[in-house]
């Protein structure tokens, strides 16, 4: 068996289509499907169900998957970790964090962190939380800043990873005033037409947060989705421009509200219908990392537990949805 087997696997779950995936790994189809009917003949049970598109994993490739996932993150995670020990940048901090925080959260949240200890040098990815996820499976980064829902499941399950929640925010539904400083685009409970919204794309984070929380508690009224970004600062721009109804993170939008570039889109604004309360949270992989990233956990943790008891739980998340299962062992 080899590793790029698992590669391979990993780019069809991804992908569900053969002639994608193949592109995807920069080989032809046919040597893609010769490599993943070897995994098959290794595994010796069918993994991929091809009757339908996309293509679809069987029980024993749902029941594979995990440990695909798994395998790679640590082999490639060990090589990293080889690599850093054999280099003076052992000691550097490794983040990634989701666009919208590294502009806003991240630079004062850490600014924080180094008013109680020295932390050395850091290098920061800012991508998409799509993205972010894959550098942390793939072992390249230490740490995942990023907005987070009890009702929102992500790739970096609690058996590998664990988390703590580091500050709080809020998804706010604005957009741009009208002459009269009214809102230009009104969601309300009335029979009206559908209004244009500006929505976020699948890789993005806060995206998956609004998929999860409307299948719970879907919005009323209708919206018709005119543009779409994983970039909620791109979404910010349209609103501002009047093109539509979008739910932006307030430490994105603090300085507009204030200026009355945006307003809430919801009427009453007070109606938490048109806010979606969402946790910042830091995570890492459970296996040890390097000294430099295990002090600075200990001293985010500390941070972390004397915030969370000085301030209330954000409205909207229950006291038992803080203490996540993630958390248990601190």
């Amino acid at each position: 068996m080899e590793l790029s087997w698992l590669d391979d696997f990993l780019a069809l779950v991804d992908c569900g289509n053969f002639s994608r995936a193949a592109d995807a790994r920069h080989l032809t189809q046919p040597a893609f499907s010769r490599r993943i009917r070897a995994l098959e003949d290794w595994a010796g049970t069918p993994l991929f169900d091809r009757s339908g598109q996309p293509v679809t994993l069987t029980e024993a490739g749902r029941r594979f998957r995990p440990f695909a996932d798994e395998t790679v993150r640590r082999l490639l995670q060990g090589r990293e970790e080889a690599r850093l020990a054999a280099q003076s940048e052992a000691a550097t901090l490794r983040f990634a964090a989701t666009h919208a925080l590294s502009l806003t959260f991240f630079p004062s949240w850490l600014r924080a962190l180094e008013a109680r200890a020295r932390l050395g040098a850091i290098t920061l990815s800012s991508d998409s939380m799509e993205a972010c996820e894959r550098l942390m499976l793939a072992g390249q980064a230490q740490f995942l800043l990023c907005h987070a829902h009890p009702a929102a499941a992500g790739r970096l399950d609690a058996e590998s990873f664990r988390s703590i929640v580091v500050g709080s925010d809020r998804l706010l539904a604005v957009t741009a005033p009208d002459a009269g400083g009214r809102p230009r685009h009104l969601l309300s409970d009335g029979e009206t037409a559908a209004l244009p919204h500006l929505s976020y794309s699948r890789e993005s984070g806060m995206g998956r947060i609004l998929e999860a929380v409307r299948a719970v508690q879907p919005l009323p009224g209708a919206l018709d989705t005119v543009f779409t970004s994983h970039l909620a600062a791109v979404l910010r721009t349209l609103a501002r421009d009047g093109r539509g109804v979008a739910w932006l993170p307030e430490s994105l939008i603090a300085e507009d509200l204030a200026r009355g570039t945006l307003v809430r889109a919801g009427v009453p604004a007070a109606d938490t219908r048109w806010t979606v309360p969402v946790q910042i949270r830091l995570v890492r992989p459970r296996a040890r990392q390097s000294k430099a990233a295990e002090s600075f956990w200990t001293l985010a943790v500390e941070a972390a537990l004397w915030r969370n008891a000085e301030s209330p739980p954000d409205p909207g998340i229950a006291v038992a949805e803080l203490e996540h299962p993630m958390e248990k062992e601190l």
